[in-house]
């Protein structure tokens, strides 16, 4: 089968997943009620700016997107249907590839309509608060498209961990451990060696959606490596190249039990 009918293929068993569905809307969901949550709390003068306002959701949402590139990653061998998909692509490898192409475009658009929501969402209280969104200004930018490559990059990480593990509670688990419960724990635990092995863990992307006073703060509190925003990026990139590259591994390898 060639590689296009593949993708198709993909795509197509991709959107007949009512689990995913339900798990896009609760990505924009979560997204938007938390920065307008979190907006209400905002003051004049509290340092919050426009773009902080609207990215402030990632927190939650990042959860779904995770559970989204799980639910992706695992699905086909939950339901037994990857012995019918391998059956017609023997090569196995193009399915994966197939899998991770679809998902990144089906996480930018969500991730995109979760930016969207949100920015809508909090538009009355940054207009109360006399705060604009300033999309002239470059950190305004980094940070509104920061929140939907970290989204993405975050759902294929998901991804990865879905189809090296093949089991959806453990990958969840695993993901939402690695990505969020680790970071906090290790933030809480501040010296030389947490911070730097914080500053290398997939959540560091979140330097992308963070503005510049606070990185400098940021920065100024931590004793470990202090990586550019998109350098940060392109670390929770690695992360999910590395668990696909092992998913693909098992999967030439090994079984598909």
């Amino acid at each position: 089968m060639s590689f296009p009918r593949v993708l198709a293929s993909e795509a197509g068993k991709m959107t007949s997943v009512r689990t995913l569905r339900w798990t896009v809307l609760g990505c924009v969901a979560a997204a938007a009620g938390t920065a307008f949550g979190l907006s209400l709390f905002a003051r004049p003068g509290g340092g919050a700016t426009g773009a902080s306002l609207a990215v402030a959701g990632y927190v939650l949402a990042q959860v779904g997107f995770l559970a989204l590139g799980v639910t992706a990653g695992s699905e086909e061998f939950r339901t037994k249907l990857a012995y019918v998909t391998f059956v017609a692509v023997p090569r196995r490898l193009p399915v994966l590839a197939a899998q991770a192409v679809v998902t990144a475009v089906l996480a930018f658009a969500v991730a995109a309509a979760a930016l969207v929501a949100s920015i809508a969402a909090t538009a009355t209280q940054r207009d109360a608060l006399g705060i604009p969104l300033n999309l002239a200004d470059a950190g305004t930018v980094r940070m509104l498209a920061g929140f939907v490559l970290y989204q993405t990059a975050i759902t294929l990480v998901g991804l990865g961990l879905g189809a090296l593990l093949r089991r959806p509670a453990g990958a969840l688990v695993t993901a939402v451990v690695g990505v969020v419960v680790l970071d906090q724990f290790l933030a809480m635990n501040p010296g030389r060696f947490t911070d730097t092995v914080r500053a290398f863990l997939p959540g560091t992307g979140m330097r992308l959606l963070t503005g510049d006073d606070q990185l400098a703060a940021l920065d100024a509190a931590s004793s470990g490596p202090h990586l550019e925003p998109w350098a940060a990026g392109l670390l929770v990139a690695g992360w999910a190249t590395v668990l696909l590259v092992a998913a693909a591994t098992r999967l030439r390898r090994g079984d598909i039990a």
